[in-house]
């Protein structure tokens, strides 16, 4: 392989690390968590609305937060997991 082929390459490889490294701030940014917990109640709130539920904006908060929750929590238990199957292939 010639030395501009090589460089090319690892220029590809860079810019989709660098892709990758943004996705994952993505998946893990405040704003993204409150983009979803607010999508999560607006939608709740405006379906509970429309049926007739008492007190529909009270209703939607635990549903809102229980989702919020489901998307944290899966941080903790994959440290865990990881940290478990490093400590296995050691």
């Amino acid at each position: 392989m010639k030395i501009e082929e090589l460089e090319k390459r690892i220029k590809l490889i860079e810019i989709r690390n660098k892709k990758v490294e943004t996705d994952k701030a993505w998946e893990t940014s405040l704003t993204r968590k409150i983009l979803l917990i607010s999508f999560t109640f607006l939608s709740i709130g405006l379906y509970m609305n429309a049926i007739g539920v008492n007190n529909p904006w009270l209703n939607a908060v635990i549903p809102s937060l229980g989702f919020l929750l489901s998307t944290l929590s899966p941080a903790y238990f994959k440290k865990t997991w990881t940290n478990k199957q490093r400590k296995l292939l050691n």
